[in-house]
C-alpha cells in the first residue's frame, strides 16, 4: 500500500528521535511491502528562526495533502524563557491542531512490566495499569476569548463548549471502550463549571448508544488523586482540553519514563503523532533522548492507516527493546545505549526477528542482541 507521510521533526530532540521512528516505519515498508513516501516540513522554533512564522504556510498545506503526520517536539528556551514574545512556537502546533481538525487527542498509559521499578509510585499499585486518555483537543478555554485590560491588572480566559464538539469525541470514546473493558470515566467539574455540566449532560444522552460500556463520572480534582491512588480502576477516561493536558501529564510518571509515551491527535480527514515529552533542549544533539514513545507513536500511526499487523510488530520490537534492556539513559543510568542504537535495534527486531545476536556492538551491520 502507499501512504503520504509529512515528517515535522521540529525542536529540541525532535529531530533526533523523529529520525528513528522514521527508520522504523523505512523497516515496514521493507519487511511488509508497503510504500511511504516521506516529506518534511517545518514548524516551531525552527520556523520563526527561518522565515518568522511558527506554521509556515507551505507546512500547513503539505499536511492536508497527507495521510498522516509524524511530528516530533516543539519549543525553544529562548522563547520559553520570554513572556513578552509575541511569536510562540506552541502557536505553531495549536493552529495546526484548529486548521486541520485534530479535535481528539488520544494517549496511551500502560506500566510496563520492566519498568516498574522506574516510577515513583508502589509497583502494586501500578503494576497492570493499562488506560486510555481521550481529550477534547480544539475547543476549551485554550481557544477561547482571551482579554486583558487596559491598564494590564485584570485578565480574562473565556471557556466554550458546543454540543457537537462533546458528540464527536465521546463516540470515539465510547467506541474506543468498546474495544478494550468497556469502562468510560468523564473527568469533568459539573459541580462548579457550566461547561462541564454540558459535558455530563451530552455525554449522558449518547451513553444509550453503547449499553454494553459502562459510564461513571468523576470531578477532576478526584480524578486527580485517584490516578495516583488506584490507576488499575480507569480504562478509558474522557475530559475535555485543560483538564486532558493536565491528567494526561500526571499520568505520565506512572510508565516510568515519560519517554514511553505516545499520542495521537486524530480528526475527521488528519490525524498527527507525536510523542508527549516535548523538546527537552538539555538533551538536545547528545543522542541520548529516548526515541522509544515516538516510535510507539508510529505504531500508532501505523494503526490509523489500517496497518494493525505492522503497528503489533513495532510494539513486539518496543517490548523486546526493554526485556533485552536496549534502553537509553532515563530507563536505566548504569547500562544504556544511544538514541541512535535502540532504533537500530528496533529496526534489526523488525527486519530480521529471527536472527537476534548477542553481540550488540555489530548492531549496526543489521544484527541484534539479546545480551
Amino acid at each position: 500500500m502507499k501512504f503520504k507521510i509529512t515528517v515535522i521533526p521540529g525542536d529540541g530532540i525532535g529531530p533526533e528521535v523523529t529520525t528513528q521512528a522514521r527508520k522504523v516505519l523505512e523497516a515496514i515498508t521493507s519487511t511488509f511491502d508497503h510504500e511511504f513516501i516521506f516529506t518534511e516540513a517545518l514548524m516551531g522554533a525552527c520556523a520563526i528562526d527561518k522565515i518568522g512564522n511558527p506554521l509556515p504556510d507551505e507546512t500547513l498545506k503539505q499536511c492536508v495533502k497527507s495521510d498522516a503526520i509524524l511530528f516530533g517536539a516543539i519549543g525553544d528556551p529562548k522563547y520559553d524563557n520570554d513572556p513578552t514574545a509575541e511569536v510562540r512556537p506552541e502557536q505553531g502546533l495549536l493552529k495546526l491542531r484548529k486548521q486541520l481538525g485534530l479535535f481528539c487527542n488520544i494517549r496511551p498509559v500502560k506500566a510496563y512490566q520492566e519498568l516498574l521499578h522506574n516510577s515513583p509510585l508502589k509497583q502494586q499499585i501500578i503494576e497492570g495499569t493499562d488506560i486510555v486518555i481521550y481529550r477534547e483537543l480544539t475547543g476549551g478555554i485554550y481557544f477561547g476569548i482571551k482579554e486583558l485590560s487596559e491598564d494590564k491588572q485584570i485578565a480574562f480566559d473565556g471557556c466554550s463548549y458546543a454540543v457537537e464538539e462533546i458528540e464527536r469525541i465521546a463516540h470515539l470514546a465510547f467506541k474506543e471502550a468498546q474495544s478494550r473493558r468497556k469502562k468510560l470515566t468523564l473527568v469533568d467539574k459539573a459541580n462548579v463549571l457550566e461547561t462541564s455540566r454540558l459535558w455530563r449532560k451530552t455525554v449522558t444522552r449518547l451513553a444509550s448508544k453503547y449499553p454494553d460500556v459502562k459510564l461513571d463520572f468523576m470531578f477532576v480534582d478526584n480524578a486527580a488523586m485517584q490516578l495516583i491512588l488506584n490507576p488499575k480502576d480507569f480504562d478509558v477516561i474522557l475530559t475535555e482540553n485543560l483538564f486532558g493536558d493536565i491528567l494526561s501529564d500526571e499520568a505520565s510518571v506512572i510508565g516510568g519514563s515519560i519517554g514511553m509515551l505516545a499520542s495521537a491527535s486524530v480528526g475527521s480527514k488528519n490525524a498527527l503523532f507525536e510523542p508527549i515529552h516535548g523538546s527537552f533542549p538539555q538533551a538536545k544533539g547528545k543522542n541520548i533522548a529516548n526515541p522509544l514513545a515516538s516510535i510507539l507513536s508510529a505504531a500508532m500511526l501505523l494503526n490509523h492507516l489500517g496497518l494493525h499487523k505492522e503497528a503489533r510488530e513495532i510494539e513486539i520490537a518496543v517490548q523486546k527493546s526493554l526485556e533485552f534492556g536496549i534502553t537509553t539513559q532515563d530507563i536505566n543510568s548504569e547500562k544504556n545505549f544511544s538514541t541512535d542504537k535502540v532504533g537500530d535495534f528496533i529496526v534489526d527486531v523488525i527486519s530480521s526477528p529471527k536472527d537476534l545476536n548477542v553481540n550488540f556492538d555489530n548492531i549496526h551491520l543489521g544484527q541484534s542482541t539479546i545480551i
